[in-house]
């Protein structure tokens, strides 16, 4: 950080010889290269040789870390106000006995007499029942002596919780708080909101996301009936069974009351964290997309995918990211130093392709921090070429050289506009071949086909509303580190802030982790759903996703993500905004020992922080989703200035993260100017290395057709054109012919439908029972089946 007044790339200033202006003391430099590596200097943006990060991207986190997120430390006391309540209602119906003493029919009938505990009028008594049954929802900890112990509880009081009807009941309680207008009106009134104005939601939604949380985890040791009680609660959560739509749809309009400023005491933490995992258990996660992607293609006749994008992306490994500003100082002193001693120096920079004598960044990137940069990566030392260039020249063999793999780890792609450009500029047919040997042709493109086939096609269906969408980008652009307090338009610290603020130093230092923690937490939900929701359009229809897409980008999607880049982004990576010591259940199960200032700024032992990763991953491949394909949306990349900024992206040494980020680069290097490409030649040659090619994609030398003038509003009308027909066809009841509307084969929906009988078919009712009824037989199980 230039603030901090240490030398680093993205804010220091070079002067003279190389030497950072403010540091007059020359570094010592080591003997040898294996002390060289030993001693790697940290600068701001992390080692310049750190070694991998060992993150293995997933759905979400372990099970323990996602229960532990949905508390903040703020609520800490609660805990215990959980214990009493049920331990003052379970002494007066079981006394002198605990919970796991008791078997399975005493549990059932305890959990019976609870539930009809909500069952009441009075506020006060009902949410010391609400309060009892979280406490059973979180292991009844007090009677377990171990963390697995409590796990063990939880997952046996949640099955018994939704076996008995707890979550109906819960959501029925919800809508109720929800729609509580003189709640809403006394918390638009307030000057400031605090945690006590969402108890009774808080308690609800953490009973909720519990009850989701646990039953979506998929143990081998589940009993059968767990297993089936599971598939059941999975399909009526997705179901409009809960006031007649589902809970999903119930929690955005929760955000968007939320973001609309009439309930700004809506914990909206805990909101979206439910509406994550919500989604994730009723559509599914990112290895169920790929199965289904791979079902989808067979339904339509379409080769089978080159490979498991999964099992490529976990396989590979990270490349060496950019060079710190310390290493660019002791390099040149090397070279200095070595100038006296070796003769034939200047005929070794004359070959080496790697020179950065004239090394500077294209002008219309304008960044100073990127020309630091980009003059060291023009020229980098035998640590960074081991994994993306060999040496130009032959050095001395070494013992830990680096052997690279024989192939790229991608099977290239083309499309079918590909070859019809190839063949429409080219004229010549001698690649044809070779072209359709590896032509692909992707679910989307067959979508798009089908529309065009069926424009005279009336349907009906549902609608996507896209409000919600608004709504999270507000709230992810409140929770994003790089905003500024005037920027903040939403108060989402409301579930967070205590009653009374802290007088000490040592509390408001234990307050600022659970704020930063509480904001870090709400970027990953809301990454998370974006991006399920992205792709899970994609894979139902490509004008659902182009939808949702558009609106994401005409709601500054694009400039909101590369803001939250903007940043010192191996700080926000490894960020320690966590006290171990309060996580949950940890907090429960142990005497808590002092906190002192030195244990909160010490954090845990992690090399990284997960949630954080996690977030970054999610972050790039929604921007990757949105530009994809789309030349007006790839140029505001580079309006942006987005380049600087992705290249320190790099810095993170994870091969996923590193392989967005150079997607990103990949799409806008022909835009980026010749002196950009001859400056940046390490990072073109990992975009080689590891990004797929599209055989015909002339990505690399800027001579392509799509470099031309972009009109962005011609486009996006264009394809909000193809979008608006396809909904109309299919979502626009009015304008479809009811003839042609397809028929309804559910049951429950054809059950529930009101029917308007004939009054001669009311008359003669009777003798129609007769006659179609009683005297034909019928085979009920065949029925059914």
């Amino acid at each position: 950080l230039a603030r901090s007044g240490r030398v680093c790339m993205c804010g220091g200033k070079m002067e003279g010889n190389g030497a950072p202006g403010n540091n007059k003391q020359k570094p010592i430099l080591p003997k040898n290269r294996g002390e060289f590596i030993r001693n790697q200097r940290k600068d701001s943006e992390g080692f310049s040789e750190a070694p991998d990060l060992e993150f293995e991207y997933a759905d979400s986190d372990k099970w323990a870390a996602e229960l532990s997120e949905l508390y903040s430390y703020t609520e800490g006391p609660e805990f215990q106000l959980n214990r009493k309540c049920f331990e003052e209602d379970f002494q007066t119906h079981v006394e002198g006995k605990r919970w796991v003493e008791l078997d399975a029919v005493q549990h059932r009938a305890h959990a019976m007499r609870l539930l009809d505990g909500l069952d009441v009028t009075g506020r006060e008594k009902r949410l010391k029942v609400a309060r009892a049954i979280l406490y059973m929802a979180q292991g009844t900890f007090s009677d377990c002596g171990s963390e697995a112990e409590v796990q063990h509880w939880i997952r046996y009081n949640v099955f018994l919780l939704l076996d008995v009807g707890t979550f109906t009941a819960l959501v029925e309680l919800l809508n109720m708080e929800i729609e509580n207008s003189a709640a809403c009106s006394s918390a638009v009134r307030k000057p400031a909101i605090s945690l006590a104005d969402s108890t009774d939601l808080r308690v609800l939604l953490n009973i909720m996301y519990l009850m989701v949380e646990t039953i979506q985890q998929d143990d081998p040791a589940d009993p059968p009936e767990w297993r089936a009680s599971r598939e059941t609660f999975k399909t009526e959560l997705g179901s409009p069974l809960y006031n007649s739509e589902p809970v999903s749809v119930m929690l955005f309009a929760m955000v968007t009351k939320f973001c609309s400023g009439h309930a700004p005491h809506f914990p909206m933490k805990k909101v979206l964290l439910l509406l994550w995992k919500t989604i994730l258990f009723t559509l599914g996660g990112f290895e169920q997309l790929q199965r289904l992607k791979v079902c989808k293609r067979v339904e339509l006749g379409l080769p089978r995918l080159p490979e498991d994008s999964i099992s490529v992306i976990r396989s590979m490994r990270a490349a060496s990211p950019p060079a710190s500003a310390s290493d660019l100082i002791e390099q040149q002193q090397r070279r200095t130093r070595r100038e006296h001693k070796q003769e034939n120096l200047d005929a070794f920079n004359e070959k080496d392709p790697y020179k950065a004598d004239d090394a500077r960044d294209d002008d219309d990137e304008g960044d100073d921090n990127d020309n630091n940069e980009s003059a060291l990566e023009a020229e980098p030392f035998p640590l960074e070429r081991d994994e993306v260039m060999p040496p130009p020249i032959p050095h001395p063999p070494q013992t830990d050289r680096v052997s690279f793999p024989k192939g790229l780890p991608w099977a290239p792609k083309v499309r079918e506009k590909d070859i019809e450009n190839f063949l429409e500029c080219s004229r010549i047919t001698s690649f044809i071949c070779l072209l359709t040997s590896h032509k692909y042709i992707s679910i989307a493109e067959i979508q798009i086909a089908k529309e065009e086939e069926f424009q005279k096609t009336p349907l009906s269906g549902v609608s996507i509303n896209t409000h919600n969408q608004i709504a999270l980008l507000k709230i992810l652009l409140a929770a994003a580190p790089t905003s500024k307090a005037k920027t903040d338009s939403i108060n989402i610290l409301a579930d967070v802030l205590p009653e009374e603020m802290p007088t000490t130093v040592l509390q408001s230092m234990k307050l600022g982790v659970d704020v930063n923690r509480h904001k870090e937490i709400i970027v990953k939900a809301i990454s998370a759903i974006l991006l399920l929701l992205l792709k899970h359009f994609k894979l139902n229809h490509i004008y659902q996703f182009e939808y949702m897409a558009q609106h994401l980008v005409f709601a500054n999607c694009i400039p909101l993500i590369l803001k939250f880049f903007n940043q010192n982004i191996m700080s926000y990576i490894t960020a320690k905004n966590s006290i171990s010591v309060l996580d949950f259940p940890y907090c429960v199960l142990h005497d808590l020992p002092e906190l002192t200032a030195e244990s909160l700024e010490a954090g845990d032992n992690t090399q990284f922080c997960w949630r954080n990763l996690f977030s970054c991953i999610n972050l790039l491949r929604i921007l990757n989703k949105l530009t994809k394909w789309k030349h007006s949306r790839t140029m505001m990349l580079v309006v942006f200035k987005s380049a600087p900024i992705l290249k320190r992206a790099l810095k993170v040494k994870q091969a996923m993260m590193q392989l967005y980020v150079l997607k990103l680069l990949k799409v806008q290097t022909k835009y980026l100017g010749r002196q950009w490409r001859k400056s940046n030649m390490k990072t073109m040659s990992a975009i080689y290395q590891k990004v797929r090619h599209r055989l015909n994609d002339d990505w690399a030398y800027g001579n392509d057709l799509d470099a031309r003038p972009w009109d962005f509003q011609a486009e996006e009308c264009s394809l909000r054109a193809s979008i608006e027909r396809f909904n109309s066809r299919r979502y626009d009841k009015a304008v479809g012919n009811p003839e042609f509307s397809p028929v309804d084969n559910c049951l429950q929906s054809v059950l529930g439908q009101k029917v308007e009988l004939p009054d001669d078919f009311q008359m003669n009712y009777d003798l129609w029972l007769e006659r179609e009824v009683f005297s034909k037989p019928i085979c009920w199980e065949e029925l059914l089946q």
